[in-house]
């Protein structure tokens, strides 16, 4: 076979695309954590009186050995988890100089541990969830 065959057999042989991978990767919301929040706080309601507002521990996706959780199972860990870190603050919280004398126990940016199953859970249309704790 000539150069210019081989050229043209190689430009006609379309390399493997899985459309059902593609599908899916492009329909999976992006991780929501700590360091990818930054770009939504605006958009997030401000926290009223002694409220703040957590961001729950988000588990991974995939594990190391390439097992991908369902998202059923990842709300469930969101929604049982008990460490989040802290979004934003309302302005009486930890307000109270007799009952924290001390001054704040956390502030914005910290990861706080909070009871299980507590406070009220908000989602946004990418449905990204954060929660606001009492």
């Amino acid at each position: 076979m000539s150069k210019e065959q081989l050229s043209t057999l190689e430009k006609e042989i379309p390399k493997h695309k899985n459309a059902l991978e593609e599908k899916y990767q492009s329909t999976q919301a992006k991780r929501l954590d700590q360091d990818n929040i930054q770009s939504m706080v605006d958009q997030l309601p401000e926290p009223s009186g002694w409220r703040m507002l957590v961001l729950p521990f988000t588990p991974r996706e995939k594990t190391k050995g390439g097992i991908i959780f369902s998202q059923e199972s990842l709300d469930k860990a969101r929604i049982a988890t008990n460490c989040g870190y802290v979004i934003k603050m309302g302005p009486l919280a930890y307000g109270d100089k007799e009952k924290f004398p001390t001054g704040p126990w956390c502030k914005k940016g910290d990861w706080v541990i909070f009871a299980r199953y507590a406070g009220c859970k908000i989602t946004n249309r990418r449905r990204r969830s954060a929660y606001i704790k009492r």
